[in-house]
């Protein structure tokens, strides 16, 4: 049985006033939803509907639903008791200490799991790309805890599920460890800063090229290492995706090394990621410690860049709230997006760049034929929505408005 929606608010346009301010306008519509989740329809709001089926949305602008697409459902605390973290000297330190907490958690992995899907689903969000620990000490259990959890949220969210070697890739029997998880539910391959934490950038590019090869998946390379190790790391991996035409098939995240270098270096890379298509997955770590990514050059020039929360409440820190619209307000605001162009165009890096209106101003979402799934907000437009943070949130996926689980895990 079909389904409708009513009295939805959709972006239509904007007027340019003379004092240059723009303005988005709206309407109110309603959609017809097929039961597979597909939009049939979109009419004027005057239009009388006679089906039984009708939810009233009362006037909530529809937003594309949010892609959280950097994230590590393994390691939160969630559900468990507070405590804040343990201070360290060095990376080192950290991953360590991780290591020293992994059997005692991997006992509660799929309860933690849920609890972190949960929460990122009511902030809008239909799809999640979450690292998962594949180590010498707990083997694959963060995997198969990780991938029940998403089996109960099947109906409200799809993932990428990435074979993380967090505690190095060259060491024990990791690459072997790597290629069990491609068998039992990972569906992409991580790295971990070649230079970093290997120690050898060539050998260990190789081996994450040929195990990648060997499973026909996906690369994204978590990359922290700064300045020049970084830059040419990047640059090592661009050369492997041309000897093995693995062009489109890789993402970096983090990537600081992008932002420690001058700006005529940056547009060097820049232009080599654009062409081999190669998206930077951001977390938006705004410090004063840190350089981030150059974002607003990258998307200048072609480069996809996607934010993600990365973990939170966790032995890495106790902040975060799971909210992937909070990573656009704080872009935004660093980067001084107060127009409105600047604000609602910002909101396509969580929404695999889809957004309800393109860079001129003229609608392109949504559409007949496009999967019906949504975020409904009471906001005027997009641009307000990311400015203001709105608290009330609805989340549908292909036609099924989520509903918090009573999970038992």
């Amino acid at each position: 049985m079909n389904q409708w929606l009513k009295n939805v608010r959709l972006e239509t346009g904007e007027i340019v006033h003379p004092n240059n301010r723009i303005e988005t306008t709206t309407n109110l519509f309603h959609i017809e939803i097929s039961p597979e989740g597909s939009i049939l329809s979109i009419v004027d709001c005057s239009e009388e509907i006679t089906s039984e089926h009708v939810t009233d949305m009362n006037g909530q602008l529809a937003l594309p639903a949010f892609k959280e697409m950097h994230n590590h459902l393994d390691k939160t605390y969630l559900s468990l008791p507070w405590k804040a973290c343990k201070p360290v000297q060095n990376l080192k330190e950290r991953l360590d200490y991780e290591a020293q907490e992994l059997v005692e958690l991997s006992e509660t992995i799929e309860q933690r799991a849920c609890a972190m899907i949960e929460k990122i689903l009511a902030n809008g969000v239909n799809h999640i790309r979450t690292h998962i620990n594949v180590d010498p000490y707990i083997g694959l259990k963060n995997l198969e805890g990780v991938v029940r959890a998403l089996k109960k949220y099947e109906d409200y969210v799809t993932a990428d599920i990435i074979a993380f070697p967090q505690h190095g890739l060259m060491r024990d029997n990791v690459p072997d460890l790597l290629r069990q998880a491609l068998e039992n539910g990972a569906t992409m391959l991580g790295g971990l800063d070649p230079g970093g934490i290997d120690g050898d950038v060539e050998n260990s590019l190789r081996l994450t090229m040929q195990i990648a090869s060997e499973y026909n998946v996906d690369v994204d390379i978590h990359l922290h290492d700064g300045g020049y190790l970084g830059y040419y790391t990047i640059d090592k991996w661009l050369d492997l995706m041309e000897e093995n035409a693995f062009k489109s098939r890789t993402d970096f995240s983090h990537s600081f090394g992008l932002g420690d270098v001058s700006v005529a270096e940056q547009k060097a890379i820049v232009k080599r990621l654009q062409k081999h298509d190669v998206h930077i997955m951001s977390t938006v770590p705004f410090n004063l410690g840190r350089v981030i990514p150059p974002i607003d050059l990258l998307t200048e020039h072609g480069v996809k860049v996607h934010f993600g929360c990365d973990g939170f409440y966790d032995s890495w820190s106790p902040y975060g709230s799971g909210d992937i619209l909070g990573k656009v307000n704080s872009f935004a605001d660093v980067t001084r997006k107060i127009d409105e162009r600047g604000l609602r165009n910002s909101l396509g890096y969580i929404t695999n760049h889809v957004t309800p209106l393109n860079n001129q101003g003229q609608q392109q979402w949504p559409n007949v034929g496009d999967e019906a799934s949504f975020v409904f907000v009471p906001s005027s437009c997009s641009a307000e929505a990311v400015a203001r943070l709105p608290k009330q949130r609805t989340v549908m996926n292909k036609g099924k408005f989520f509903q918090p689980l009573v999970v038992t895990c």
